[in-house]
């Protein structure tokens, strides 16, 4: 009687089915992303302290990297599984099927971040999951992508806990803030999502006037815009997903036709900017024509202590600036408490929304926050403070000196 030998083969990490996503975005605005991609008809929809998990179709990721303002990146998550060393985290990688999501000419980079993980190096991980992929495409084809850490096709991401490794493709690319429209690099600090949820944060809508009057290069100005007008913040840019082999024109086509149809004329709304650098207001006025919202923000040289509301009632919302040299601290210190007297005079009726890095802005602008928002700009721990001024409410004794 014939007899079979029995391999006993080391079993595969599960795959994940293609319809979780992870959406990470600027700490502090996880609740405000969650309330976005609901509304954005997104299913599964579960906030978490770096970001918003959902799942769908992928007409469903199309359509959160395309209308999504606030998310960082849209993440499709590929593989989980339980690690005790970087070899499990390895086979993992190398189970997954890498060719059949992108082909062997696509550059990779690999990006792992970590909280209470025991492995001791993350660069070693890195490169374990980097070594992974490619022998996966070695094993298939015998052939290995290159890596390219500045502009890679496909990113990987890969996020540890104390036991538990997730691995992610990136389905956005460059990152979500990058809208297609800013074309000259360092123009301002506050990236587009950040100034994308402060607006949600405000309540303000387009039914109501919105003043920047510290305007810098247009953050807040262009972001508004786009939302009064209905216009997509991806639709001047591509996506990874494009690259995708499994990607499907034609739906996306009908995702970006929809988005395309569902913009509004410029009618109806006010949103205003001011600034004391011309230079500046130069900038603004790029980014506003090339944003496709020029015609929709009145922009204008004037000083923040000089400008009056245009409406008796709306949203001011602002950056003022901050500074760590001794020149610029003390310059602030006087500049501050001016401020808060030119709210006070000018602004009754308003909701003034100030953003800042800088800890005695609320010590010396003489006024009284009705709620602080901790966020974060990058690494670089901010709050949202909210003024509703009242006149005459406001007030303070003025300093004694002694």
């Amino acid at each position: 009687m014939a007899t079979h030998r029995i391999v006993r083969r080391e079993p595969r990490e599960r795959i994940e089915p293609a319809n979780r996503f992870f959406a990470p975005c600027p700490r502090g605005l996880e609740a405000a992303l969650a309330q976005e991609l609901a509304a954005l008809g997104l299913q599964g929809v579960e906030a978490d302290s770096a970001g918003v998990a959902f799942t769908g179709a992928w007409a469903d990721c199309q359509r959160a990297n395309l209308h999504s303002r606030i998310a960082s990146r849209i993440l499709w998550r590929v593989g989980h599984g339980r690690y005790r060393s970087e070899d499990d985290i390895y086979r993992m990688a190398f189970a997954l099927p890498w060719p059949r999501w992108f082909d062997v000419e696509c550059t990779i980079r690999v990006n792992v971040a970590a909280i209470r993980s025991p492995l001791r190096s993350l660069e070693f991980v890195t490169l374990r999951i980097k070594d992974a992929v490619c022998d996966r495409f070695r094993e298939e084809g015998d052939r290995r992508p290159s890596v390219d850490t500045l502009a890679p096709d496909m990113r990987i991401h890969a996020f540890l806990t104390a036991d538990e490794a997730t691995l992610y493709l990136d389905t956005s690319g460059d990152a979500l803030f990058k809208r297609g429209w800013r074309k000259r690099a360092g123009e301002a600090p506050l990236r587009e999502n950040l100034a994308a949820g402060i607006l949600r944060l405000t309540g303000w809508t387009p039914r109501e006037p919105l003043v920047d009057p510290m305007c810098g290069s247009g953050t807040f100005l262009v972001e508004a815009a786009q939302m009064a007008l209905n216009i997509a913040p991806g639709r001047g840019r591509r996506f990874a997903f494009e690259k995708f082999a499994t990607h499907d024109a034609a739906s996306w086509q009908q995702v970006r036709d929809a988005a395309l149809a569902a913009e509004t004329p410029g009618a109806g709304f006010s949103i205003s900017g001011t600034d004391t650098d011309r230079a500046a207001l130069t900038a603004v006025k790029r980014n506003l024509d090339d944003a496709g919202v020029a015609g929709a923000v009145r922009v204008e040289l004037a000083d923040v202590l000089d400008v009056a509301p245009p409406v008796p009632a709306g949203v001011l919302v602002a950056n003022p600036p901050y500074g760590v040299r001794m020149g610029d601290m003390e310059a602030l210190a006087a500049f501050y408490p001016r401020l808060g007297d030119a709210l006070k005079q000018r602004w009754a009726g308003w909701r003034v929304f100030l953003f800042s890095a800088d800890v005695r802005l609320p010590k010396l602008i003489g006024l009284k926050a009705q709620r602080r928002t901790p966020l974060y700009n990058g690494a670089l721990e901010c709050r949202l403070y909210e003024y509703r001024m009242i006149e005459g409410s406001l007030r303070r004794p003025a300093a004694v000196a002694v």
